[in-house]
């Protein structure tokens, strides 16, 4: 189809709207690093850029918005870091077992490269503010790289973690997630994953938060 005039002020006008998007997310990233997600204000960030108020609304309608797509980009590229390891260490031809540790150290290089981006979806809670369901997906992206790996694992050598949970309510706990995620995991390892899931971003916000201050100076090998 050929350029008209009309096209390229569309063209235009979506370049410049992609660029102002992208700098008021740069700003509110900054206002993230130095007074936290709480304190995140959309007349704050329009003053900063030299915006009027009414004019940021037209990009972001309200602080939730802002903080929703900060929080999925956030998600995104924590998930991204994740899976880049994963097909990185499969390329090479490595066991489940480098595969896993591939993905935890991807996790923790990015997390303590954005320290302020991950306190902002694994720190406190944003008062007065509900994450959509739209988040759902992004926050996956970490842990189903790790069911990739589990799965790759089991079905390479089937898994039987010690601790075999009875019949109670982790079992069926297991079992819901085993059959949302669509895996065929027993429900021992299905367990053991959620666990170990929370053991990775558990290690990292203690780090992260300061509570290895004075007990832990050799951080990446303690990771390791």
């Amino acid at each position: 189809m050929a350029t008209t005039p009309r096209n390229r002020r569309f063209g235009a006008r979506e370049r410049a709207r992609t660029e102002i998007t992208a700098a008021i997310k740069e700003e509110a990233r900054r206002q993230l690093a130095g007074s936290g997600a709480s304190q995140l204000s959309l007349r704050a960030v329009a003053r900063e850029l030299g915006m009027v108020s009414s004019a940021l609304y037209r990009y972001f309608p309200s602080r939730d918005d802002l903080l929703t797509v900060l929080i999925t980009d956030a998600y995104d590229a924590l998930g991204v870091a994740a899976e880049e390891a994963l097909a990185g260490s499969r390329s090479r031809g490595e066991r489940p077992v480098a595969q896993w540790v591939a993905v935890c150290r991807a996790v923790r290089s990015w997390a303590t490269a954005h320290p302020h981006e991950y306190a902002l979806v694994y720190g406190s809670p944003v008062p007065g503010y509900a994450a959509p369901a739209s988040t759902t997906g992004p926050a996956s992206r970490v842990g189903l790289a790790l069911v990739a790996v589990l799965s790759e694992a089991h079905a390479a050598s089937p898994l039987h973690p010690p601790g075999t949970p009875g019949k109670g309510g982790t079992t069926r706990d297991a079992e819901v997630l085993a059959a949302r995620l669509g895996v065929d995991l027993p429900p021992a390892a299905t367990t053991a994953l959620v666990a170990a899931w929370a053991q990775l971003f558990g290690i990292l916000s203690f780090e992260l938060f300061g509570h290895f201050e004075r007990l832990v100076d050799a951080r990446e090998a303690f990771f390791d």
